[in-house]
């Protein structure tokens, strides 16, 4: 009887492998080689209780290794800039430009992986997940006790990512649906540099060189 569970537990955990490597295989697919990606998002917002409280859309763009730019289109317009030194949020309809320096956090967020899949087993467990919606899913728990979300499930089709769920720590659901990817295509001038508008109040400080070390290979 003991053989016999062993055996099926053994049969069990080969789905689960495949599973594993499939979807990673995916994520290792879409990252290689990738220096900018850009494309369009759709973010829904889930509390605790399952309740939609919000629904947005806009176009984001990523630079290796930690630069990136976030602009919601609906329901209100507001613009995210990290320089790599600073991260800039402004809202038009506060007239208010809100800066800090870039921290490691950001750095270490699931989208980095996207650009710099080198802290993927270091800063994360890995589990498989089972195939949902026609996607291919692979769970990230970080393991890092302060780190600011629970987990994060990165859905593949096609070789293409499509969706990526966050959990934060009071159960909150950030759901994000990609599409109209291009990977490395040449971006605007300026896309990762924020230039203050005229008239805006800014609240913060400014840093010219943050002390964001280089992630550790």
């Amino acid at each position: 009887m003991k053989k016999l569970s062993v055996l099926v537990m053994c049969l069990l955990l080969v789905p689960c492998a495949t599973l594993a490597a499939d979807a990673r295989a995916a994520l290792t697919a879409f990252t290689a080689g990738l220096e900018t990606l850009s494309g369009r998002f759709e973010q829904r917002l889930t509390d605790a209780n399952g309740h939609e409280v919000d629904i947005s859309q806009g176009s984001l763009a990523l630079r290796a290794p930690r630069q990136f730019r976030f602009e919601y289109l609906t329901p209100f317009a507001q613009v995210i800039v990290a320089d790599g030194d600073n991260v800039w949020i402004y809202d038009p309809d506060l007239e208010q430009v809100m800066v800090r320096a870039q921290a490691s956090e950001e750095a270490r967020s699931p989208l980095t992986l996207l650009t710099d899949l080198s802290q993927l087993d270091s800063d994360y467990v890995v589990q498989a997940m089972a195939d949902a919606d026609g996607l291919k899913w692979l769970r990230l728990i970080p393991k890092s006790d302060d780190a600011p979300f629970e987990r994060c499930e990165i859905g593949f089709k096609d070789g293409m990512l499509l969706k990526m769920v966050i959990v934060d720590r009071l159960n909150q659901r950030n759901e994000m649906s990609f599409d109209d990817w291009q990977r490395n295509q040449s971006l605007a001038a300026g896309t990762f540099r924020f230039e203050l508008p005229e008239g805006v109040d800014l609240v913060g400080t400014q840093v010219k060189s943050a002390e964001i070390s280089p992630l550790p290979q």
